[in-house]
């Protein structure tokens, strides 16, 4: 079986479109409203990638078992995790913050929410359009999760300092199993360790100012974040969002208007319009079906965030998150090269996600663990050629296993 997909947490302060983001990218209903804290479960939902599909290349029509082929764009499931609202001292347990920061323990990496027109400030409460800096809240966010890294890293660290020192175990295993219930890796504790230049000091001679930039390295190595600067369809947005990305030139910010998207998407359930989530345009099959209302919403939707910013971003975002920031390939493995079929004869039938560098092995026991164990070789389906076991998968592949026969 595929192992996990990475699950992306939905974050941000109270009352900047959250929820309505989470929405409009699962279309699961949740309680929409403008007040803090609506949202006090956290909901899980299924989410899209779309990428183009490799069948139109290989001239085929595709039999899609695991994810969508719509309009020549492979629609592929992900998991989104949408956390109630965080605010400032959330990490000292204001709010419900202690809870909203556990909910957070699995996510393998975060999409942040903002109000990128300025109208709600630090603590989710409504202001004029374009008195809030939401670069505030960017960092906010960052620093009430460094808080949290810091205060689980921080318990009893002597005692746990001086058994790793005297034990003789490997600094980076024991930092991965005291933190593997926040979805941590050995990987981002490696990473954490050189970038902060700790990896060769005792951990008994670390003092809380190594504690702070260990965690918030930790946490830029695990939590990777990206920026939905929300709300781009407001006047005061567009010179906001520009000033954002002048100041965070380090982070990925992709300007959003969930609302929209949230309304495009029902309209294209509805048959209303012809839209896929990530096109820059829609078409309206029979004008006459529409109230002057309607038409208007649409219109606007059009004027003010197609044709400003190329899409209402909800989707771009997706996609930067998984195929950006968390670096992932997308490959197509098949039983028969040839015909590109499953057992079936299903034609590509399924696509997996996969972290860049992945190997042709590690595929196989991606897809069962004794195509792992009994890997001979791999067949690339456009050359034919035969790939060993370090074969580096590259984006798009489809990719045969070949395995010993079971006796």
């Amino acid at each position: 079986m595929p192992a996990p997909q990475p699950l992306v947490g939905v974050v941000g302060k109270t009352n900047v479109g959250k929820s309505t983001f989470f929405s409009a990218a699962t279309l699961i209903p949740v309680e929409v409203s403008n007040r803090p804290f609506t949202t006090i479960k956290p909901n899980i939902g299924i989410a899209y990638l779309r990428k183009k599909c490799v069948h139109e290349e290989f001239g085929v029509k595709c039999n899609p078992r695991n994810s969508l082929c719509i309009k020549g764009y492979r629609m592929i499931p992900v998991r989104l995790l949408d956390v109630a609202g965080l605010i400032p001292g959330a990490h000292k347990g204001r709010g419900l913050g202690n809870k909203f920061l556990d909910d957070l323990r699995q996510a393998d990496m975060l999409i942040h929410v903002v109000d990128a027109s300025g109208s709600t400030d630090p603590e989710g409460n409504p202001v004029p359009p374009g008195t809030h800096d939401p670069v505030e809240d960017v960092e906010t966010i960052e620093k009430e999760i460094d808080e949290w890294f810091h205060r689980i890293l921080s318990s009893d660290w002597s005692r746990f300092a001086r058994t790793v020192d005297t034990s003789g175990e490997k600094v980076e295993d024991a930092l991965t199993h005291r933190l593997s219930g926040l979805s941590i890796r050995k990987e981002h504790v490696v990473r954490a360790l050189r970038e902060t230049g700790l990896e060769s000091q005792k951990l008994t001679s670390w003092r809380d100012e190594e504690l702070r930039l260990f965690a918030s390295a930790l946490r830029r190595a695990s939590k990777p974040m990206l920026i939905a600067a929300n709300k781009a369809d407001l006047p005061s947005a567009e010179n906001i969002i520009k000033e954002m990305e002048r100041r965070l030139k380090q982070r990925i910010i992709v300007p959003t208007s969930a609302v929209s998207e949230l309304a495009l998407r029902k309209a294209a359930k509805k048959g209303i319009i012809d839209y896929l989530p990530g096109d820059s345009d829609f078409t309206i099959p029979d004008e006459s079906a529409l109230t002057r209302r309607q038409l208007e919403a649409l219109e606007y939707i059009r004027s003010r965030v197609l044709r400003k910013w190329g899409s209402t971003g909800v989707q771009q975002a997706l996609n930067k998150a998984f195929f950006e920031l968390l670096d992932m390939i997308t490959v197509y493995p098949v039983e028969d090269a040839g015909k590109l079929t499953d057992h079936d004869g299903n034609v590509l039938p399924d696509v997996f996600l996969v972290k860049r560098g992945t190997t042709a092995r590690e595929l196989a026991y991606m897809i069962h663990t004794d195509l792992g164990e009994t890997f001979l070789y791999a067949v690339d389906a456009r050359t034919k050629t035969r790939l060993g076991e370090d074969y580096v998968l590259r984006d798009n592949d489809v990719i045969k296993i070949v395995a010993a026969k079971a006796r």
